[in-house]
């Protein structure tokens, strides 16, 4: 809820307490919406479920799946779900990759990702620009780990880039899309993509999420930004 002041008029105090109210039935509303959303997703997308779980099984073998810890909603740890588009032992792919490499580890600093990401198999970099990659988190969605529209999660290492904003981040649940994605996503500094984080949160309504989901639908279509 917004801060209230014994300062305030009383007139003040009741508008926050509207306010607070109103936000709070458009976020059951949202909660209401996006879970209907989601399941009529995975009906209309099991067929695409099926036939990457196939690809992938028949081209990279075990494990379909990949679940990697990123931080949810007031800072309790979750399985964010993707299929798996990298190689085994990716993180100490990832090591020996940076160690080698002064120009990719600056890379990695200014925006936690590499455009030649030597852990990223070559079926993992088709389905990463279609964007593939990221449809079972319609499950991390339906169990209320994630939204469809918030900031994108975080692992508990990327906390401190936030700084005093982390709160901010902890106030909602991480998103499939969000600003991030619609701002340019791979492209976007980390320091620009707390600064949009930052803005969705304290600015949020259900008009920005149905605008960022539009943006989200072009941006997928045109694989725009993604690596």
């Amino acid at each position: 809820m917004d801060n209230v002041t014994s300062s305030q008029t009383p007139e003040a105090i009741a508008q926050v307490f509207r306010s607070s109210e109103r936000r709070w039935r458009e976020r059951q509303i949202k909660r209401t919406l996006e879970v209907c959303l989601v399941l009529a997703l995975l009906i209309l997308f099991s067929p695409v479920f099926l036939g990457v779980s196939l690809l992938l099984l028949a081209v990279q073998g075990r494990p379909i799946l990949f679940k990697h810890m990123r931080v949810g909603r007031n800072g309790q740890p979750f399985g964010c779900l993707k299929f798996r588009t990298m190689v085994h032992h990716a993180e100490r792919a990832l090591e020996d990759y940076l160690a080698a490499n002064p120009a990719a580890r600056k890379e990695w600093e200014e925006i936690r990702k590499l455009k030649d990401d030597p852990r990223v198999t070559p079926l993992g970099r088709a389905m990463r620009k279609a964007s593939l990659d990221e449809l079972p988190q319609l499950l991390n969605v339906l169990r209320g780990e994630m939204s469809l529209v918030g900031p994108r999660p975080i692992e508990s290492s990327e906390l401190r880039l936030y700084g005093s904003h982390v709160y901010v981040y902890y106030s909602v649940r991480p998103g499939i899309t969000g600003p991030w994605q619609v701002a340019g996503r791979s492209n976007v500094s980390f320091p620009k993509r707390v600064e949009l984080d930052v803005e969705y949160v304290l600015n949020w309504s259900l008009k920005k999420d149905i605008s960022i989901i539009m943006k989200t639908i072009l941006i997928v279509i045109s694989a725009s930004g993604s690596f």
